[in-house]
């Protein structure tokens, strides 16, 4: 009976014994930034003899496969980033473990090891806008604001340094330059063109340009016929409009004799917050919604043989291209007949990546009772996490401060926020600590919550939409969108005068950008059959022997 009192007495004795072992100091282990490593990027007087203020970024990766410059991403190779303003040139710009880092928070985070490292510049322009402010900000080189592959920004030869204990310095100089882009050549289907805005130049007191590539239909060249047209809305791209190519199958179903004859319209509007500016007019980001309906498409139509009618007018567009085209349907019901939206990004945002903007205090994490669990921005459409709301905004942090990262939460508050103090946009919330400004999402809701729009104006909007609207998004899309999307769809079904539910259509399962179970060929002809069924009593279409 006394045994297992004696083996219980060892036992605590035991564990006092390891409690005091374990609270003496432990010595832990030892990153190689410890010691206050310092990487000094310098741009030399021969590449650029002028000032650098911008950017400077140091790049690391595990395998030199490619430059590491272009192995950074959302889910990508480490980097960290430090702004600079005037810096002479010769004169070092310095990393260390205060700068923040991706997806690393700092430099003493990354483990002792054989490295491939790059130092790169991105280079910023002075705009002095029409309202008064100075802001600096990368002046997009028609690449889409990508800053790691824009021309006239600067980088270092990929080098392979060992990093340890014993590292305390590493020297980089930016001496390489990226060229000019180069469009894709014309053929006999597709065409480009490119325009100085007047409005946008005013605005931003600096040239800017819009562009459109433009898909023509078979015997274009040897017909007079005038066809209905298809603006393509969506991210900057040079390539040819549906991603055509001659010998593939969208070409294939082009040429038959029964298919459509249509132009179809990619447009350019890259702004220096992102590589599209999401069409509408903004006080941060400028007229855009003016340039691209003033400027861009009566361009476009007088240039081609387009109808240039409602009627003969449809607009599409996937994710941002899926909230362009619905906001540019909803914001202009009588230009367009009709839109095809896929995966739309937020159409209201009770659900922007996770965030409700309207009743969550933080964009990183939630209270729920006593818990407190984090926001997933991203998710795989099995369900797993792929990315937390605060990782995918640290990412953009490090991309760029002020919101110069070229990256998506940046843009959103560019477009939907009020303007700052500095001449910057009015963040919606703390990037570093994710607390939400409520007068910043009050903001975003008066201006450009689809959903809120409508129900505010349905007695005038209403009429003009009607027979117009189809959404098409996945239920498992893997940044929620489908969420939104929902809400929009179950509102439009209480509308009264006009009752319009509009069409929505969800893909089981499917991830980011779901747009229906139809090809390409077979969309088209079934946008062609909507131009056709609202055409004016009479009227033929000879764009189309069906």
């Amino acid at each position: 009976m006394t045994h297992p009192v004696v083996t219980l007495a060892v036992l605590l004795v035991s564990a006092v014994s390891l409690g005091a072992q374990s609270s003496k100091p432990q010595t832990p282990a030892r990153s190689p930034f410890d010691r206050g490593l310092k990487v000094e990027i310098s741009v030399p007087a021969s590449v650029r003899s002028t000032p650098v203020t911008g950017r400077v970024y140091f790049i690391v990766a595990r395998s030199g496969d490619r430059e590491p410059r272009l192995q950074i991403g959302r889910t990508g190779t480490p980097f960290f980033g430090r702004d600079v303003e005037n810096l002479a040139p010769g004169q070092a710009a310095i990393i260390d473990v205060s700068d923040l880092g991706t997806p690393l928070a700092s430099l003493k985070d990354l483990p002792p090891g054989d490295y491939v490292v790059q130092a790169f510049v991105n280079l910023y322009s002075e705009f002095k806008r029409a309202d008064g402010h100075t802001v600096w900000m990368h002046d997009d080189q028609w690449e889409g604001q990508h800053w790691n592959v824009s021309p006239g920004n600067l980088y270092s030869r990929p080098q392979t340094v060992r990093i340890d204990q014993a590292t305390e310095r590493i020297r980089l100089s930016t001496d390489q330059v990226i060229g000019p882009v180069t469009a894709p050549a014309e053929t006999a289907f597709v065409k480009r063109l490119k325009i100085q805005s007047p409005l946008l130049t005013k605005f931003w007191g600096r040239p800017i340009y819009l562009g459109a590539t433009v898909l023509l239909p078979r015997d274009y060249e040897t017909s007079t016929v005038k066809y209905p047209v298809l603006y393509r809305q969506g991210h900057f791209s040079l390539g040819a409009p549906l991603g055509f190519e001659e010998g593939g199958d969208l070409h294939r179903a082009w040429m038959r004799d029964d298919f459509p004859r249509m132009v179809v319209v990619t447009l350019q509007h890259p702004a220096p917050y992102f590589d599209d500016s999401y069409g509408v007019n903004s006080v941060n980001v400028g007229p855009y919604g003016d340039a691209i309906m003033q400027e861009l498409i009566p361009e476009v139509e007088r240039r081609f043989r387009i109808i240039g009618e409602p009627w003969a007018r449809i607009t599409d567009g996937g994710s941002t291209g899926g909230w362009i085209s619905l906001a540019h349907q909803i914001f202009y019901p009588d230009f367009y007949g009709g839109v095809w939206s896929y995966c739309p990004d937020s159409v209201t945002f009770t659900d922007v990546e996770g965030i409700n903007i309207y009743t969550d205090e933080n964009a990183y994490y939630r209270k729920i009772d006593w818990r407190t669990v984090p926001i997933i921005n991203t998710r795989e459409i099995n369900g797993h996490v792929r990315l937390t709301s605060e990782q995918r905004n640290h990412m953009e942090l490090v991309n760029g401060t002020k919101g110069r990262s070229g990256e998506q939460l940046d843009i959103w508050s560019a477009v939907f926020g009020p303007l700052g103090r500095d001449g910057y946009f009015e963040p919606l919330f703390d990037k570093r600590t994710g607390v939400i400004n409520r007068k910043v999402a009050e903001y975003w809701r008066d201006h450009y919550d689809l959903l809120e729009y409508l129900k505010r104006n349905w007695s005038t909007v209403g009429p003009k939409l009607v027979d117009k609207v189809h959404v098409y998004t996945g239920t498992m899309d893997n940044f929620f969108l489908n969420n939104s999307t929902k809400e929009l769809e179950q509102w439009m079904k209480t509308t009264q005068n006009p009752h319009y539910e509009g069409f929505f259509l969800y893909g089981d399962g499917k991830g980011h950008c779901w747009q229906g179970p139809e090809t390409m060929a077979e969309r088209l002809k079934q946008m062609a059959a909507h131009i056709a069924r609202h055409k004016p009593e009479g009227m033929t279409t000879p764009w189309w022997q069906y």
